[in-house]
């Protein structure tokens, strides 16, 4: 039985700022171990500082750039040298990629970024994993996922509807892992509309969150927080939530067959062994 009473591990990915340092910060001063996943060393070491100021206890700094699939198979190898256990993974990192851009890889840097890459982190660190909670969005209802073409989106690019496509598959990678492992609870959640740095370069998207209602890193950590501690049976597993209330997902989002096919490709896609 999880223990979510005592001080845990934690592990929060695109944790450099917005939701998941937010989050990381609630967590650490809650008592919890934090070890924070960041992209760029600065903001990396600069959220670190942060988490240190508000809890007093300096966290664990892993840098990994999620558009490369072998910067992803390094961070698991460096998590399970570091952690025995890992109550939380915090499936957090994401962005709105505003061009069609092809990884390394091979694949949309959307549907990489934000499910490929943790889709393997958390399969190579399922053994030592507690607990997933996947940063979705509400966004997931303009996506047109087709497990069959993971690649769609580059042809006739749009930045919302790749970005929808990718927060789709997060409520079903939730929804299908905790189908597949009955031992690792797992939820998504819709944060709401966050102020951060998601599309800072776009200045159409700089001027929808203007406009928009839009709420705080803070109050859009807070479901995320609440789903690391939450008893489980409190939660239902691989369910969707948002503002603390478990909610319906679209339709699509919701189909278990789409969520076994898309598994399958994900798997197939990043070499492991569905």
């Amino acid at each position: 039985m999880e223990d979510v009473t005592g001080r845990r591990t934690v592990v929060v990915t695109g944790a450099s700022s917005g939701i998941g340092l937010a989050a990381a910060v609630a967590l650490a001063r809650r008592g919890d171990r934090v070890a924070l996943v960041g992209r760029d060393p600065a903001r990396l070491q600069a959220a670190g500082d942060r988490v240190r100021e508000a809890s007093g206890e300096r966290p664990e700094l892993f840098r990994a750039d999620f558009a490369v699939l072998d910067d992803v198979r390094g961070l698991a190898e460096r998590l399970r040298a570091a952690y025995d256990r890992i109550d939380v993974l915090a499936n957090n990192a994401g962005a709105i990629v505003l061009q069609p851009l092809t990884t390394v890889d091979g694949f949309d840097l959307s549907i990489q970024a934000n499910h490929l890459a943790p889709f393997l982190l958390s399969n190579l660190l399922v053994d030592r994993v507690g607990r997933l909670v996947v940063t979705a969005s509400g966004a997931h209802r303009s996506g047109t996922l087709d497990p069959d073409d993971l690649n769609a989106a580059l042809r006739r690019y749009r930045p919302m509807r790749a970005y929808g496509t990718s927060k789709q598959a997060n409520i079903l990678f939730a929804a299908e892992a905790a189908r597949r492992w009955p031992d690792v609870p797992a939820y998504s959640f819709h944060p709401g509309v966050v102020r951060t740095r998601f599309g800072a370069d776009s200045r159409l998207v700089a001027l929808g969150m203007r406009v928009m209602p839009f709420r705080s890193p803070e109050k859009g950590a807070e479901t995320l927080v609440w789903l690391a501690n939450q008893p489980a049976s409190r939660l239902v597993d691989g369910g969707y939530y948002a503002d603390r209330r478990l909610r319906r997902p679209w339709p699509r989002a919701a189909d278990p067959a789409l969520a076994a096919r898309l598994w399958a490709a994900s798997a197939a896609a990043v070499g492991i062994t569905a």
